[in-house]
């Protein structure tokens, strides 16, 4: 079965602004391996935007960065990029591909035709996507940080609970946990 993984930073109140989060080699060393074990990403729009503003810059070594953060940003020009946007038509950053029309349909067909396994990193479109059942696993960094201040995980609410089973929980030397649920079926 094809997975698809709901990761991201997360402070200890549950703030997911990605300026909150410890940005060191250890975190990017984290997401990398991450992005190692997938087949593709997947974002809305405005984190794609987002990143695509910073990272092809750093792939190309035309900003200055550490080699955690290089090695991310390489190995991520590299990887098929798949975004859900209803406003935007046109992706031109390398390996970017638009999902368009039935969210359901298109992110199952996308699981499906990626044995690897799709990492999701996009709060929003995890709010969407956990509606509609199709996020199987979360594998979450949370930050020793209580920010005081949104956006949060899952602002925009849930039908119902959503129980899910520990797999791991690994501490990070920056304070930080590598947290690892599976949606209990």
């Amino acid at each position: 079965m094809e997975v698809l993984t709901f990761s991201l930073n997360l402070t200890l109140d549950g703030c997911v602004d990605h300026q909150e989060g410890v940005a060191d080699d250890e975190t990017h060393a984290f997401f990398t391996r991450l992005m190692d074990e997938c087949g593709a990403m997947l974002w809305g729009r405005v984190t794609y935007e987002m990143l695509e503003s910073y990272w092809p810059a750093v792939a190309r070594g035309d900003d200055e960065a550490p080699p955690a953060m290089r090695e991310w940003a390489v190995k991520l020009e590299a990887k098929p990029k798949y975004v859900v946007s209803s406003t935007r038509k046109n992706f031109p950053w390398t390996n970017s591909h638009h999902i368009a029309g039935d969210l359901r349909e298109g992110v199952q067909k996308l699981k499906d035709a990626t044995p690897a396994g799709v990492l999701l990193g996009s709060g929003k479109l995890a709010t969407e996507l956990d509606r509609l059942d199709l996020i199987d696993e979360y594998k979450m960094l949370v930050h020793p940080r209580i920010a005081g201040h949104g956006p949060t995980l899952h602002q925009g609410g849930l039908p119902g609970t959503r129980q899910l089973e520990l797999l791991s929980a690994e501490p990070l030397r920056n304070g930080a946990v590598a947290m690892h649920y599976r949606r209990a079926r």
